[in-house]
């Protein structure tokens, strides 16, 4: 007789037992699939952060998927094909019911005119390219990538979801996902769409610093749409070193999160660690996160598994109440889209 606690991923033989056990799962949506509800967003892989070794690229994988990951994202846009191409590397020797692959068409190239492309024949097209670099005859979610970059919702709505249903129609895909920064474009497309949205994707806003996602979970909820989180950490502007320079929020926002990161720092706490621990308290099926270190890959892990501490706590709550509730979910949308769309009319 199975064990009721084990998920559907798991694969005797090849998995951590305990691990799998000490791992929660949530159902996403109406999907059926229930992945972990911390998962592996396998940007790093591409080199996007760092310069990555692929071996131990490999390794990460393995390991986390081992260990009880079983959703892992991934885009052709990580590294311009590379973070598909080193995934499906290590992917190899894993049992494919093992877990759940999701992928993106529509982002490409660094180019600001090859950049995106939303039309049907590329998207098509995109998918069989995604398949080949990760060696899988069909990915589990395949979604739109940044669709507030599209000209407008329109085509969104009348030219790409209907390809991806032509996609899921042929086995490539499972199901279909929509993603991006803001969230209001969710409900737009959701509502105006003939074909079914399973999922959404979204990033930085179930954070310390803007946790304005908790609003829209009952919606996506009452419409059986899975929601994934991205990025607890806020694209680093919740860590010691903070964001890097491309980072889009403003200097206010950055400012605010690099004083809470000094804060924590003075009371030898990690802001990191409290930001993870803040993003995974929200009732969101599945937060990733990324990282092409395996040291990094099992202090993640840890981190899960290990409660904060009561001076952790206590210097969460003062972070939350001097820094970040008095920037009121202040977010940086809009930013990068015109700034897109102004060196594209300079091109």
């Amino acid at each position: 007789m199975a064990d009721i606690s084990l998920p559907a991923t798991y694969v005797d033989g090849f998995h951590d037992k305990d691990a799998v056990l000490k791992m929660t799962y949530n159902p996403l949506g109406n999907t059926g699939m229930k992945p972990s509800v911390l998962s592996f967003g396998a940007s790093s892989l591409g080199s996007v952060f760092r310069k990555t070794d692929n071996s131990e690229s490999h390794q990460v994988v393995k390991y986390l998927i081992k260990n009880g990951i079983n959703y892992v994202d991934v885009a052709p846009w990580y590294g311009h094909g590379k973070a598909e191409t080193v995934l499906g590397e290590g992917l190899q020797g894993v049992p494919r019911e093992a877990y759940y692959v999701t992928t993106k068409i529509g982002r490409y190239l660094p180019e600001v005119d090859k950049m995106f492309d939303f039309r049907a024949e590329r998207t098509i097209q995109s998918v069989d390219e995604s398949l080949q670099r990760l060696g899988l005859d069909y990915v589990d979610v395949i979604q739109i990538h940044d669709m507030e970059f599209a000209p407008d919702l329109d085509i969104i709505v009348n030219e790409t979801l209907p390809a991806l249903q032509k996609v899921k129609d042929s086995g490539k895909a499972k199901f279909i996902g929509i993603t991006g920064y803001p969230l209001g474009n969710f409900k737009k497309v959701l509502e105006r769409s003939t074909v079914q949205v399973d999922t959404v994707l979204t990033y930085c806003h179930a954070c310390m610093n803007d946790n304005s996602l908790a609003e829209h979970l009952p919606y996506f909820k009452e419409k059986g749409v899975g929601v994934v989180n991205a990025s607890p950490i806020s694209m680093g502007l919740l860590t010691d070193r903070g964001p890097a320079s491309w980072h889009p929020a403003k200097s206010d926002v950055k400012d605010t999160c690099a004083k809470a990161a000094a804060y924590c720092q003075e009371k030898g706490v990690d802001i990191s660690r409290l930001a993870l621990a803040f993003t995974l308290r929200q009732s969101i099926p599945t937060t990733l996160f990324s990282t092409a270190s395996l040291v990094n890959a099992k202090k993640n892990l840890d981190g899960l598994y290990t409660p904060l501490t009561a001076l952790e706590e206590q210097t969460s709550r003062e972070v939350m109440d001097r820094f970040m509730k008095p920037l009121n979910n202040k977010n940086w949308e809009g930013e990068e889209v015109k700034e897109y769309w102004e060196n594209l009319g300079r091109k």
